[in-house]
């Protein structure tokens, strides 16, 4: 029964987590066979070298051996005086030669030529080896390719009795009868590895066979994810885990466990009875062994469900396991609860009785009711004075107008109402103010800020028993109005989760102050509606100096407008447009017109897709306003939008509805460009076409509205002959002065409409301001890239950009070569910023992500965006462009320059 319990957890383990090839046992095995092997042919190898080394180092010695015995032999030197040495000496050689046991016994002359040798037909002629190391003395072996083959020699001299050399002698053996004595040698060697090859291999494979047993027959991965499987689930469940041994001792305990009982470090392995940390009662029902069910206990100030079951039941080692759950927050969590009903009906109340009505105080007054005293003792309301006169509030706390009290009592000493307050900068009231976030001060007895204010009316109220405050500013749309004071005297003082709760009550009250307010300011608002619609500064930018002059109609307000606007990669874009009709429904329009532009804009668009999205809206608010009180007020608009670019000095431009710019050149000549006329905004269905001009530096382009050219008593042809005149001839004015030169010659004294007149002088940027590069699409070229950007900035002074600028181009560069297509080109700009451009021929998009702790990518454009100013996307004809601009340190020597 146990057996079959432990194959079926075995079981169960493969199901969770797989089955591997190939058991642990079973690869150590093969590992320890093949290491076997490997050492086996080690050795083999070792002896079968050793072998051979002793064969030929023995076979050179005797070669040795012989020559020096027959050089030195009676009478060789007398043979070698006599007129024929070969006579006498041949016969010697070839018995000492065979009585030896060498191959040959060779005796020559000082000259090489032999005397003696094995083949009769070789004596004569010259030796085949190096005799100068011999001549000189020496004993010189080597290995040589003579008559009889491969063959190993040993030359020695012959000296005369004044030791003269006076002949050699060489003696050897063919290489073939070193090796055939090697051959006889290595069964042996072959044998004697074999025999160790059996032996280890069987060593091995009882190893193996006992690791098997010890392992379950699991593979390496299963073990891992087993053990994987068992830590993670042991220290992730919120339950804590306790095991037990047979004799009382600690043998594991999980993290949880560990917190619920405040166990040490060091409590596994030590005796349940001798941990102090334990209660007796715990400490009795982990010793007892007894099976529990969610008893509960009482330890370290929880209430802890205990249960315990042991493990001996299917055949396991003896003990007990038990687990802890924490049931203390049970209460704690019914306490909440109770609470949060509590707290969304008063939430449910100050939804339905703040806000009743328009007026700013009133408001007030039903916010300061609602909360007394379900939730504060006194609550005071705080108003910029501003506010109540529909105005925008000041940025600081001073001029506080007092608008509402409330409380359980009316004999307080908090400020009374509709007093003028300044508070100052260290009270909560003036701090929450200024940084739009609520102020908890949970004793108002050590707040010297708070005291500071008025120190004889703060004494008085802390003797009256207020204690606690909530400043909580009251903001709404982005504007910090005013403040609600929440005070506390008869319970407990304000904690961080009621804090929230005010700041709820607070932000419901605030957006019904703030639509009183704006309620308030309508009048004067359709009043100065249009100006606070045009541009009221122009954006610093280097490609154009601009002049521009707006004169609104004698009749109110219209809907005339202009626009510069910034674009990426020292571009701008200018846009000038005309709202048909008067009054506050067409100045309304003219912003949402203006804004929809700045909006598209930032997407890069090009301007006859600009125009589309703009007409595509005008008819959406034709649909979306259409009913009885409007009948008959389509919106009708016209729009010149166009796009400067100062490094290739090329302006494109598309119109719908619009007259024609006019564009005055360095040498004074003025032209209307044959600028395509779109539709007006608003038809829908017609096409909006583009007219791209190169434009010399110093041109002056010139844009307007109808109102400049049209007039009751003149046609538009004269208009337009009047504004020629009025620029021609005057090339170097200035845009400021050729606004005001138009004017005055095309207005009358009361135009009957109004105007928007915007000039616009072209800059080049210096083309060594410009660099350019073609990238081809290898990962590889990213490092000359870095190189060629670093060497450039280091020639425009900005060195200082040089990291962050190669962090920004190798992200840019590896996305276009990874996953755009060719061709990959390279742009850098020095203008007011720093900028970078990469361009290819795809048009996919990029898209920025933020990559988890463990994710190996997606982190390019976030470091993109981290270290850059700004970036972004535009789409060209061929591709697309994602650019990147750094602020560059030394601006104010830039401007200067």
């Amino acid at each position: 029964m146990s057996d079959a319990s432990v194959r079926f957890r075995r079981l169960a383990w493969r199901t969770v987590i797989g089955k591997s090839p190939r058991s642990v046992a079973g690869q150590v095995f093969l590992l320890q066979a093949a290491l076997v092997v490997l050492l086996v042919l080690g050795a083999v190898l070792a002896l079968f070298l050793q072998s051979k080394r002793d064969t030929t180092s023995e076979a050179r010695r005797r070669s040795i051996a012989v020559a020096e015995t027959f050089a030195h032999s009676p009478g060789v030197v007398d043979a070698l005086r006599s007129p024929d040495p070969s006579r006498i000496l041949q016969p010697l050689t070839e018995r000492a030669r065979r009585s030896a046991g060498v191959d040959f016994i060779v005796v020559m002359d000082t000259h090489g030529i032999r005397y003696t040798h094995p083949i009769p037909s070789r004596i004569g002629k010259r030796f085949v080896g190096t005799i100068e190391p011999s001549l000189a003395g020496k004993v010189y072996t080597e290995s040589v390719h003579g008559p009889l083959g491969h063959e190993v020699q040993a030359t020695v001299p012959v000296d005369d009795s004044s030791g003269r050399v006076i002949g050699l002698v060489s003696a050897g053996l063919k290489v073939k009868h070193v090796t055939s004595e090697l051959n006889r040698q290595l069964p042996i060697i072959l044998a004697a590895g074999c025999g160790a090859l059996l032996v280890s291999t069987g060593g091995t494979a009882l190893v193996g066979r006992r690791l098997r047993r010890q392992t379950h027959s699991l593979a390496p991965d299963e073990m891992t994810r087993m053990y994987e499987h068992h830590d993670t689930v042991l220290h992730s469940v919120r339950e804590g885990v306790l095991i037990i041994g047979a004799d009382g001792r600690l043998l594991l305990v999980n993290d949880e466990a560990r917190r619920l009982l405040e166990l040490p470090p060091d409590a596994e392995g030590r005796a349940v009875h001798d941990l102090p940390e334990l209660d007796p009662a715990t400490t009795e029902l982990l010793l007892s062994g007894r099976p529990a069910s969610d008893e509960v206990h009482f330890a370290k100030g929880r209430l802890l469900a205990v249960n315990q079951r042991p493990t001996d039941g299917a055949g396991g080692p003896g003990g007990t396991v038990v687990t802890l759950r924490d049931s203390t927050e049970l209460q704690a969590v019914s306490g909440r609860a109770e609470a949060a009903r509590e707290r969304l009906e008063l939430l449910y109340d100050a939804g339905l009785s703040v806000g009743t009505t328009l007026d700013v105080v009133r408001t007030a007054d039903e916010l300061a009711r609602v909360a007394v005293p379900r939730f504060a003792d006194f609550i005071t309301v705080d108003l910029a004075d501003a506010v109540l006169h529909g105005e925008e509030p000041a940025p600081t706390a001073t001029d506080m107008r007092r608008v509402a009290v409330s409380g359980i009592g009316d004999d307080h000493p908090l400020y009374e109402q509709g007093r003028l307050i300044d508070f100052l900068p260290s009270t909560p009231q003036a701090r929450g103010y200024g940084a739009g976030r609520s102020e908890l001060v949970t004793d108002l007895a050590g707040a010297e800020g708070w005291r500071a204010q008025d120190p004889e009316r703060t004494r008085q109220i802390l003797e009256y028993g207020i204690h606690s405050l909530i400043a909580a500013p009251i903001r709404a749309r982005g504007v910090v109005l005013g403040m609600a004071n929440f005070w506390r005297s008869k319970r407990e003082p304000f904690d961080a989760e009621e804090l929230s709760l005010a700041e709820e009550l607070v932000a419901r009250a605030a957006v019904s102050i703030d639509n009183a307010r704006r309620y308030t300011r309508e009048h004067a608002l359709a009043v100065t509606l249009q100006r606070s619609l045009l541009p009221r500064a122009l954006p610093e930018q280097n490609a154009l100096d601009v002049g521009y002059r707006y004169l609104p109609a004698q009749s109110g307000v219209s809907g005339d407008w202009f626009d510069v606007i910034p674009l990426p990669g020292g571009r701008v874009a200018l846009a000038v447009g005309d709202v048909v009709g008067h009054g506050l429904h067409a100045a309304a329009t003219m912003g949402r017109l203006r804004t929809a532009v700045h909006n598209f804009s930032t997407l890069d668009l090009p301007p006859d897709e600009l125009l589309h999205h703009l007409d595509d809206l005008v008819g959406r608010i034709d649909q979306d306003e259409a009913c009885p009180e409007t009948a008959g007020e389509i919106v009708g608009a016209t729009c010149l939008y166009a796009i400067y670019d100062p490094v290739t000095r090329r302006c494109v431009m598309a119109r719908a509805g619009h007259p024609a710019p006019a564009l005055v050149r360095p040498d004074g000549s003025v032209t209307f460009p044959d600028l395509p006329a779109g539709p007006p905004l608003g038809l829908g269905g017609l096409p909006f076409r583009t007219a791209e001009l190169e434009l010399p530096e110093g041109s002056q382009l010139v844009l307007y509205t109808d109102g400049l050219i049209e007039d009751r008593r003149r046609d538009l042809d004269e208009g337009m002959e009047l504004l020629r005149r009025a620029l021609a001839g005057h090339p170097g004015r200035s845009p400021e002065e050729t606004c005001g030169a138009v004017l005055e010659q095309l207005l009358p004294e009361r135009p009957g409409d109004d105007v928007a007149l915007l000039v616009a002088r072209t800059r080049a940027l210096p083309a060594d301001r410009v660099a350019d590069w073609d990238v081809p699409r290898d990962p590889a070229a990213v490092s000359g890239m870095r190189e060629a950007v670093s060497a450039k900035l280091e020639e425009w002074g900005l060195s200082e950009l040089g990291f962050g600028m190669e962090l920004v181009l190798s992200e840019l560069i590896t996305n276009a070569i990874r996953y755009g297509s060719d061709p990959v080109h390279v742009r850098l700009i020095h203008d007011r910023t720093l900028i970078c451009e990469v361009a290819d021929g795809s048009s996919t998009s990029p898209h920025l992500r933020y990559a988890a702790t463990t994710d190996e990518g997606g982190r390019g454009l976030f470091l993109v965006s981290q270290l850059s100013e700004r970036w972004g996307t535009r789409y060209t004809p061929h591709g697309k462009v994602i650019w990147a601009e750094l602020t560059v340190p030394d601006l104010g020597a830039l401007l200067g320059e």
